[in-house]
């Protein structure tokens, strides 16, 4: 590619928007040329509006301190100078479904990392290497937005990435009842132990909205594109219990598992090797070359050793083992912020960009 795609970032200066800066920072087919924020961030550089906030390890890159941060409410003036956007706006539900429709309206591809159209029937809500099928359901959007070349697609829930790869992986042998409590960092809800010091030495027992997602989200992943909608699937029946635990970044999942046809151990091991998806066909830049990794020892996958693996990218398992209740049961990880959210949400542009969904405007 000899011209970068030109994007922009809107909800730039909160912990997701700064992961899609450090994520887009050098990417070999994306430029950020345009930030916006609130209207308290309007008129300050980019360096400016998040000096005193910045939460991440890494510095902020050079390329958009100078960046001159925008009124997200200011649509057209906006969209007018980028190719696509990526969406990560704090705001109530219908103001973002309302902000997201009115960029897609101009002609302008959004990557949303929003949870406010993940039911929207003519969305995708996508896992790359699980559901690439259902972008097909774009062409109904873009006739009832009224655009040619704009769309809304959305990423999922950041803890059912625990799992649900690994489930995915197995679906040859139907799997029909799922229990997963997922232990989840703090990064999830935006903060860290200087935002949120009643988390230091605690755990929360409750995160609200979560187990509802867990349990339904993966449906409609599951599910299938009919009559210019997604209608989502009608199983496995899920059960979740998710738990907020004082970690940084990193959601942890522990899974029981039934199937209609039960899989010997060997089987799913081999499944969970061998599976690759669109974007390891395609060699997408930030795809993982091995999507799941097993862990052979008893006390992996942990957080802190394993959430970065495949730059934060890849699905790791381990402690998989036959039940008493349940056919198996096992452990899975993965990274919030990164495969979970921003990292995540510039795999499912780089491809949308390589199926001809975005391109230079």
């Amino acid at each position: 590619m000899t011209q970068k795609l030109k994007a922009g970032i809107v909800g730039g200066t909160g912990m997701v928007g700064q992961r899609f800066v450090e994520l887009l920072n050098g990417h070999p087919w994306f430029q950020v040329t345009a930030i916006a924020a609130s209207a308290g961030s309007a008129g300050k550089t980019y360096e400016e509006a998040v000096q005193s906030r910045w939460k991440l390890s890494t510095p902020i890159p050079d390329d958009v301190k100078g960046i001159v941060v925008q009124d997200a409410s200011k649509v057209e003036a906006f969209a007018a100078q980028v190719d696509f956007i990526f969406c990560a706006v704090e705001m109530k539900k219908h103001e973002i479904q309302a902000l997201e429709e009115a960029y897609a309206k101009t002609g302008t591809p959004v990557i949303s990392n929003n949870s406010a159209h993940r039911w929207t029937p003519d969305v995708p809500m996508v896992i790359p290497e699980i559901n690439p099928e259902h972008l097909d359901v774009i062409a109904a959007q873009r006739k009832r937005l009224g655009t040619a070349t704009g769309f809304i697609a959305v990423k999922p829930n950041c803890s059912i990435q625990s799992y649900v790869p690994a489930l995915h992986a197995l679906k040859e042998f139907g799997p029909k009842q799922v229990v997963a409590s997922t232990y989840q960092a703090i990064s999830g809800a935006g903060k860290n132990f200087a935002d949120w010091p009643e988390m230091v030495d605690n755990v929360i027992p409750y995160i609200g909205g979560e187990e509802e997602k867990s349990e339904q989200e993966p449906l409609r992943i599951w599910g299938s594109v009919t009559g210019g909608e997604i209608v989502k699937a009608g199983a496995p029946i899920i059960t979740t219990q998710c738990i907020r635990v004082p970690v940084t970044d990193g959601h942890l999942a522990t899974v029981f598992v039934s199937f209609e046809k039960k899989p010997t151990k060997e089987e799913i091991l081999e499944r969970w090797k061998q599976y690759r998806g669109r974007p390891q066909e395609l060699e997408l830049p930030s795809a993982p070359k091995q999507f799941i990794t097993y862990f052979e020892e008893e006390n992996r996958p942990q957080t802190k050793l394993d959430r970065d693996i495949e730059r934060g990218m890849g699905v790791t398992t381990g402690r998989l083992r036959e039940d008493t209740l349940y056919d198996y049961k096992f452990v899975g990880l993965s990274h919030n912020t990164l495969r979970g959210a921003a990292g995540g949400a510039v795999l499912i542009a780089e491809l949308l960009k390589a199926e001809g969904y975005i391109q230079p405007k």
